[in-house]
């Protein structure tokens, strides 16, 4: 996967929470369904960023980008700020 397909990936993912969010302003909430639609979008979000990210890096670095592969949500989730 290139930047340019991460990036749309990324987009189109934004979009849906956006989408979710405003159904959630607009019936007082989510349901469990989407609660969890939610809580998946904004790990593969994470996911994606980092990808980005290291893709970013090692190209700046002289580096192949294509070696940085997606992490597992696991370890993109235990990352504190």
């Amino acid at each position: 996967m290139d930047d340019a397909e991460i990036t749309g990936r990324i987009g189109r993912l934004v979009d849906e929470e956006h989408a979710l969010l405003q159904a959630s302003e607009r019936e007082g909430g989510l349901d469990e369904a989407k609660h969890a639609r939610l809580r998946a979008l904004e790990v593969s979000l994470d996911q994606l960023w980092d990808l980005l990210r290291r893709r970013r890096a090692r190209r700046e670095f002289g580096r192949d980008p294509d070696a940085a592969k997606l992490r597992d949500a696991s370890t993109v989730e235990r990352y504190t700020g």
